[in-house]
Parts: C-alpha cells; structure tokens; sequence
C-alpha cells in the first residue's frame, strides 16, 4: 500500500468521524432510494397493502441497521457517486419482503470488513512510519559522514602548510631529491642500454632451444619473463625521447630495438604453436606447456588491463596522470596476447571443419563420424584442461562458446548453399536433434547454446528439402514426358519395347515408376510424415497430369487421321503407339497376387503406405481409386481411338456404299470382317489379353453405330421389291461369324438385336410404322427420332403423314430413363 493510499485513507476516517452525526439522516435517505428502487423493479408490490407483520419486520430490520452504524459508524467518505452505488446495491439486496431477514447478516458482514480494513489501514501505516523513519536516519548518516570527511581533509590541508614551514630550506631538498632519482634513472636507463643485446642474444639462444623441442618448450617462461623487461625498456627508451625537447635520436633508437621485434615474433610463434595445439597436448598429458602457457598469457592479460586503465587515464585525466610517475611506469601498449590465444582455438576449430567439410560432401550419412573430434575436443576441455587454466576464464565455457559458434556458421554455410543435395540437407537436419543430446552429455543445455544450430530454420529446411524432392520428380515427369511426346509426334519406330509377354511397352514407363519408388524411400528418410505426404501427393498430382497430357496428345494426332486430305503416312505406328499405351495402363493396375504380380501403382502403394500416417492412408486410397479409375479410361480410350482410325482410314469408302444399291452386289461386311481378322492376328500377341477383348467389343459396337447409321448415306434407298431382308440377314451372320470367338459374344449379340427393329421398321406397313416405333422405344429408350426419321425417309413409300404417326406416337409414349444403350451412340 502506498503512502498516498494511507493518507487518503486516513483522511476517510477523519472525514467519517466528522459526519457521524449524518449517519442516522443518511441512512434514512439510504432507506428512501431502496424503497424507490424496489417500487420500480415490483410496481405490484407497492400498488398492495402492506401487511402489518411486513411493516414491523422492515422497521425492526431499519433501526437495528440505524443502531449498528451508530454503535460503529462506517469509515467511509461518500460521494454523489458512491451514494447512487450503494443506493443501487441495497436495491440489489433488499427485492423481497423475506429480504428483510438479511439484515442482521449484513450487519455482521459490514462489521467484519470494517474490521478488516481498519486492520489494512493500521498495519500499512505501521510499515510506511517505519520506512520513512529509517530513510530519515540514513540521510541523518550520511549528513554526519559528510561532515566528518570535511573536518579530515581541513585537518590534512592545516599539517601539510605547518609541514613546510616546520623543515627549512624544503624547497632546495625536494629539488636535490628530484636530481638524484633523474641520475638513478639515468644510469639504470644505461646499464639497460648497454646489456640490451646480451640479454637478447641469450633470449635468442633459449629459442633456438625450444625449437628443437617444441612439444615440450622447457624455456617458455625464461624467455617470457626476458622479453618482457626488454620490452619495458625499449617502451620507456621510447617514451623518453618522444618527451623530450630534441627528438633527433628517435631513429636511431628504433634501429637499435629492431632486432627485439624479430625476437618477439619468433617468441610469437612458439606461442601460437603452443596454443593451436592445446587439445593434443592435454590428450598427450603434456600438462607443463599448458600451464606455463596459461601464466604467460594470464600476465599478458594482466598487463593489457594495467594499459588500459593507463590509456584511459591519461585520455581523461592527463594533467593529474603526468604528476605520478608510478603511473607511467611498465608496459606503453596492448599486447593482445588473451586475444590471440581465443583466436588460435578458433583457428584451430576452423581447420578441423574444413577437412569434415569435403569428407561430408562425399558422403552425407558420414556426417556423425566425421564430426565425432568435436566433442572429443569439448570432453578433453572438461575433463582435462579446466583444471590447467585460471578460474576466472571459464575455458569449458569459452572453448563450447567458440566451437558452437563455429559449427552453427558451418552448417549454415552448408544449408545456403544453392548446389547441396537434398540428401546432405536431410542429413543436417537430423544432426541438429542428435546435437543436442550430445552436448547434453556434455553438460550443455540446448538454452545455453546461442545462436541457435540451425537459427531455428528447421522446419523452412524440411520445406525446402521437401520441396526439393518435388522438384526432382517434376523435373524427372516433365523429361520423360517430353522424350515421349518426341517420339510420338514423330512416329519413330524405334522408340517402343516388348516386356517379357512380347506385349508392347513405352520404355520410359518403367523409369517412371523406377523414379517415384527412389524419390519415395528418399523422402521416407526423413522421419517425417509430413514429407513424406507431401512428395506423395506431388506424385499424385504429376501422375494425374501425365494420363491428362496423354489423352489430349492422342485426340491431336489422330485428329489429323480424320481428315480424307489429311495426313496418312505413320498410321501403323500411332497404331503400335496406341497399343504400348495401353498395355502400360494395364501394367499399371494389372494386380494377379496368385501369381506374385503386382501392377505399378499397387507396389507404389506399399512403399509409400509404411511411411505415411493411417489418417492420410484415407485421403491417399481417394487418390488410388481415382488414379486406377483414369489408367482404365486412358487404356480404353487408346482401344476406342484405334477402332476409330479404322473405320476412318480403312473403311472411309466401304461405309458408304452401305444402303445404296452397290450394297445389294457388293460384300462390303465380309471386306470389313477380313479387315478385322487382319488386325486381332497382327496385334493378338503384342497387345495384353484383357485389352484384346476390348479390342474386339469396341470394333463390334463401331460397326453396329456405322452400320446403323449408314441409313444416312447418299443414296440409300429400300425398295421393297428389293430383297434388303435377306442383305440385313447376311450382314448380321457375316459379322457373328467373327465375333463368335470372343468370350462376351451373347453381349454383343444382344446389341445387334437393334437390327431386328430397323428391318421391322422398313418392312412394317404405313399403319404399323407408328406401333413398331413404340416397342423400338420401350426397348431402347434413348433412340433419337431424327434417326427414325432417316430411315423412314430412306423407305420407298416415303411420306409426311408416316412421319407424322411417328411423332404423335413419341409425344404418347413415356419411357424411363435407364443406361445408356447402342442406339444413344448412333446420331
């Protein structure tokens, strides 16, 4: 509770004492605005008569309500608002009569919180006096400390003037002092000088030394330690000269420390030889180098403290930092020798990751092994060198720090490159998990490594790998597609196979599958489903898009068959094209599991079935059915064109002359029949069995629709002296002769009944015409009376009323709509 509370609050309880005596004409007004309430909730109830228990109820209900905030007035400062507030609660808690029986509970309950909040009110007080007490004691402190530090320093002013005037000649001392130290420098100044080349020879033969042994470098710390005086030497020559008035000999001074700067980068490279090596010689129990190497670079660390703080002294403070002497003393610049030993891990990490690097890239599942060093290198850190180094560094933590950052630039590196395949992507993406368990061994939690493995772009990774594999099986589609499109355009007859049954086969429909299967298995190594459903239903779509593109490209180029100036040279082979064609949509969908054959798209269904999720097993078996569904209309419609080129190419004259009076003398149906007996004997072997059957049906129904239709022809004509009963007769037994051999003849005998109903329609009385036509109807309800019109008009004893009857007949008869018979195919 806030300060500001309790003194608002206090002011309510002032302010609640002052108005006590209103309380009794406050709650008489209270009493007022609830009746007023209660009367417009229960109009009803102020229209009545009040009873006189009710009265006494409510005025013994009121005073006792009057006489306990009298007893204990309510410490509460009302306003206009919170008048209309309570007015509006007691409203709430007074609706009823039996309400009445409340009050002694609101009494009780309006004491307890009362109570309760005197209690709040008291209790916060207490705390606030409390703290506002003691910041008034630490100001009352610290005044006091104040003065006492002002006393002091007036008593150290008051010595240091009596001091001088207590020594005599002080000023003559001070100046005699000050030309003995200047001499004392001088001459170490010189001894430095003149020894300068001795001690750095003898540092140079200490190298030399641990040149020949550098796994040990017993001499490190000697040369260290030397090096380091020489170096404050040259540091304090250099300053000197540069301080004083005649600069002249600067030059020759830094020839004459030249040569300490080809010792020092000779020492520099024992020191990074020593630090790129840590690793091994803490695996090699080399632990003397480590440490001597740890102390030079901890004093090295030290040092660059020291000059720092000198630096930044001098930059802020430079008059003050020039009357000290001791300031300017020791080592002038920063060495950077803590830096340089973080930099050799990195180095030495880096170069670990460029030999993985090539390893990896030729064999994305080595990529376990060929990291496996990393944390070899973090465990003999832990276990090994922790020990070796100053507290203070935390090497565990500085060496995991640099490798994770290393390795998390190392496979972004990898995963932005545009040319990484999707099976080295796949491999990184697994590593992130298994990376993060082992530095969990490790004692690393996957929060306390940052950046993030992979910047938290796994799930874009899986996409894009994801996406990928899309890619690669489009691609695949569309070149196998495009080879195909090729050859068919251009007839070549090179271009189809026979499988082990001698049927005919595209060569590319095998890759095809050959390809899904290994896409499949690629995305299936990724653990997840998701992919795994998403490179399926690509390959639904690619699948769904390929029976699309083969049907279109088959009614293009038979299309320009159709045509009698049109096109005829290639015509067998879009003839063989068409039987390959479906025989790889049977191969497709072709299951004999008694046999262990198994079509395309059911072995596809099983590898990808293990992969994927039952929920989207659902979706997937929509998918099958439709696509099976399209492999048998595509095979069929393969069947259906080639009989349509037939009678288009072949038979282009021969169903002309039907009904016309070269068909009373010629044998146009036995030339046809011979026509088909050629064709089954020279595809019966190359085109599969269930197709040949197709096959067969296909060319009776296109026979019976252009025999039926001939009625058209120009010409055609039935005389009734004519013998066109016994014609019919012989066409019907001539095609029979061939089509008995085929396992479903009583279908197609059955259809060719319809030839009945024409010769009944020709021989038929004018008067029976109209009967006759109502029984073709009922039989074959989706007859089109513009054909019946055809061959009445085609009779001899043609006119209008014949016609006439006929249509009258069709407006009378009424016939339900069933499947669709031979006679909805002859228009």
């Amino acid at each position: 509770m806030s300060r500001a509370d309790i003194v608002g609050q206090r002011s309510s309880l002032e302010d609640a004492e002052l108005g006590r005596d209103k309380g009794r004409a406050l709650t008489a007004q209270k009493c007022r605005l609830a009746r007023s309430e209660r009367n417009k909730v229960y109009p009803r109830l102020s229209e009545r008569k009040l009873s006189a228990t009710f009265v006494t109820r409510a005025a013994t209900g009121l005073y006792a309500f009057e006489e306990a905030c009298q007893d204990k007035p309510l410490y509460v400062t009302f306003s206009m608002a919170d008048a209309d507030g309570i007015t509006v609660r007691l409203a709430d808690l007074l609706r009823h009569p039996d309400d009445l029986d409340k009050i002694p509970a609101l009494k009780s309950d309006f004491t307890r919180k009362k109570d309760a909040l005197d209690g709040q009110l008291k209790s916060g007080l207490k705390e606030q006096l409390e703290v506002t007490q003691s910041g008034m004691g630490s100001i009352g402190d610290g005044q006091r400390t104040v003065n006492h530090i002002k006393e002091e320093m007036m008593k150290i002013d008051k010595l240091c003037a009596e001091a001088q005037n207590m020594i005599r000649d002080f000023p003559n001392i001070n100046l005699v002092s000050q030309i003995h130290r200047n001499f004392t420098q001088v001459e170490v100044m010189k001894t430095n000088i003149d020894t300068f080349n001795e001690r750095l020879t003898e540092l140079e033969n200490l190298l030399r030394e641990d040149d020949a042994d550098l796994e040990n470098q017993p001499n490190l710390l000697n040369i260290h330690y030397g090096l380091t005086q020489l170096r404050d030497i040259r540091d304090d020559a250099m300053d000197q000269i540069k301080r004083a008035s005649d600069t002249s000999l600067e030059g020759t001074l830094q020839d004459y420390f030249t040569r300490l700067d080809d010792v020092i980068d000779w020492f520099d490279d024992h020191i990074g030889t020593a630090c790129m090596n840590l690793v091994p010689l803490v695996q090699a129990d080399n632990r003397g180098l480590v440490v001597r190497l740890a102390l030079i670079v901890e004093e090295e660390e030290k040092n660059d403290r020291k000059v720092k703080a000198l630096q930044d002294a001098q930059r802020e403070y430079r008059e003050l930092a020039s009357r000290f002497k001791s300031i300017n003393a020791g080592p002038k610049q920063l060495r950077g020798y803590k830096e340089k030993f973080l930099a050799a891990i990195e180095l030495y990490c880096q170069q670990q990751f460029d030999g993985a690097k090539q390893m990896f890239l030729e064999d994305p599942d080595k990529l376990d092994k060929v990291l496996k060093w990393y944390f070899n290198d973090l465990y003999v850190v832990k276990v090994g060198m922790a020990n070796l180094m100053p507290k203070k560094w935390k090497i565990y933590k500085t060496y995991s720090g640099i490798y994770h950052k290393l390795m998390h630039d190392w496979l972004i590196q990898l995963v932005d490159d545009p040319n990484l395949s999707p099976a080295h992507v796949l491999s990184i993406i697994h590593w992130s998990e298994k990376y993060y368990a082992k530095m969990d061994k490790l004692g690393w939690k996957s929060a306390d490594l940052q950046p993030q493995l992979l910047d938290d772009r796994e799930s874009e990774l899986v996409r894009e790998w994801r996406q990928l594999i899309v890619k690669s099986v489009d691609e695949w589609m569309n070149r196998m597609f495009a080879t195909d499109r090729k050859s068919f355009t251009e007839r070549r007859p090179d271009t189809l196979d026979n499988d082990e049954h001698n049927h005919f086969r595209t060569k590319t429909l095998g890759d095809m599958w050959r390809m899904l299967r290994e896409q499949t298995l690629v995305a299936g190594n990724s653990n997840r489903t998701d992919v795994t459903e998403g490179v399926v239903d690509a390959m639904f779509r690619a699948l769904r898009l390929r029976q699309t593109a083969w049907q279109k490209m088959i009614e293009d180029e038979s299309a320009k068959y159709k045509n009698p100036l049109g096109e005829q040279e290639g015509l067998q082979i879009l003839q063989d094209w068409l039987v390959a064609l479906a025989n790889d949509q049977i191969a497709c969908i072709d299951d004999n599991e008694d046999a262990g054959q198994l079509g395309y798209l059911t072995r596809f269904k099983r590898d990808f079935e293990p992969l994927v999720t039952p929920k989207y097993m659902v979706h997937a078996s929509t998918e099958l059915d439709a696509l099976r569904d399209g492999y048998v209309d595509l095979g069929t419609h393969c069947i259906t064109t080639f009989v349509s080129l037939i009678f288009t190419v072949d038979f282009r004259s021969t169903m002309s002359e039907f009904f016309t009076p070269k068909w009373y003398t010629e044998y146009g149906m036995k030339r046809i029949i011979s026509t088909f007996e050629d064709y089954t004997g020279d595809y019966s072997d190359v085109l599969h069995h269930s197709m040949l059957d197709i096959f067969v049906e296909e060319l009776a129904d296109e026979l019976l629709v252009r025999y039926l239709s001939s009625v058209r022809n120009k010409g055609a004509k039935f005389r009734r002296s004519e013998p066109f009963n016994d014609k019919f007769k012989d066409d019907v037994l001539t095609a029979f002769a061939f089509f008995q051999k085929c396992p479903d003849f009583v279908t197609i005998k059955q259809k060719w009944r319809v030839v009945d109903y024409l010769v009944r329609m020709l021989e038929a009385d004018k008067s029976a015409v109209a009967g006759v036509y109502e029984a073709f109807k009922r039989e074959y309800w989706d007859v089109q009376t513009i054909w019946v019109e055809s061959v009445l008009r085609a009779r001899d004893d043609y006119d209008r009323g014949m016609l006439a009857s006929v249509k009258a007949k069709a407006g009378e008869v009424y016939v339900e709509r069933g499947p669709e018979t031979i006679m909805g195919k002859v228009k």
